[in-house]
């Protein structure tokens, strides 16, 4: 108990917050000077500011469709990656002939498939789930091929001593192991798709709502303050996306060392 109470204090030391507390201030007076210089380079902080509290209800509007987009899309390619981890991690064969392509979708930039899938879906929300479920598909992909394939060797032949079909080796051995490597990823990816979600509304402009919108049309209107809002908006929901999947994982994992070594 004293333990916890340890770390508990430790986190309301000065040691602990004080740095970030500094780093954010020197950030902000850094960002003042130049906005002052540079009127056209970057707006002043208090205008970013005013235009999140005077158009709240905007800014939550257009984050929430573009929230719904980056997590659609990324249900749709944390589904299409497991399936494709458990195709390649039981079979040999669809392992040559799926990785192939997964690794050619992965290297062919996302941006340049944006446009096309617009001109393709129209500018309704199914391109924006498709970027965002490409972009987050591969980095799912590889870490779940590795975790499913990270049991122990011991372990396995005590599950083939036992006559265990794959069945059971997948979902007691296999699918534990890999949660780990799936969190790893989810850390990534879940920041990730809003990026995807904003590519792809990047390339419809004006067409519906979302942050990505905002953004380009702001710019191209050379409202500086609205852009940087946005972009406000945008690392507020990464940042709760990313503590999100930080203590889904302390709670899922809570039996593994990693876990267990972080308590000690």
């Amino acid at each position: 108990m004293s333990d916890v109470w340890g770390v508990t204090r430790s986190r309301w030391s000065p040691r602990f917050w004080l740095p970030t507390v500094v780093a954010v201030v020197i950030a902000g007076l850094l960002w003042e000077w130049i906005a002052i210089g540079n009127p056209y380079l970057l707006p002043r902080l208090g205008q970013v500011g005013l235009q999140l509290v005077t158009e709240t209800p905007y800014y939550l509007q257009n984050a929430a469709v573009t929230l719904s987009e980056a997590l659609i899309g990324l249900a749709i390619g944390l589904v299409s990656a497991f399936v494709v981890a458990v195709l390649v991690t039981e079979s040999g064969l669809l392992r040559r002939a799926i990785m192939p392509l997964a690794v050619i979708l992965n290297v062919t930039p996302v941006v340049a498939i944006a446009p096309a899938l617009v001109v393709a879906f129209g500018f309704g929300p199914a391109p924006k789930l498709i970027v965002t479920a490409l972009i987050t598909f591969f980095p799912i992909l590889m870490n779940l091929i590795t975790g499913l394939n990270s049991v122990s060797p011991p372990v396995l032949q005590v599950f083939q001593t036992l006559h265990a079909s794959r069945l059971e080796v997948l979902g007691r051995l296999r699918l534990p192991s890999s949660l780990p490597y799936l969190f790893a990823a989810l850390r990534v990816v879940f920041p990730l798709s809003l990026v995807g979600a904003v590519v792809a509304e990047f390339s419809a402009p004006g067409a519906g709502k979302g942050l990505g919108t905002v953004i380009s049309v702001a710019s191209s209107n050379s409202r500086l303050a609205v852009v940087y809002a946005a972009i406000a908006c945008l690392a507020a929901m990464g940042s709760l996306l990313l503590l999100f999947v930080i203590l889904l994982e302390r709670r899922v994992l809570r039996w593994h060392e990693s876990q267990l070594l972080r308590r000690a």
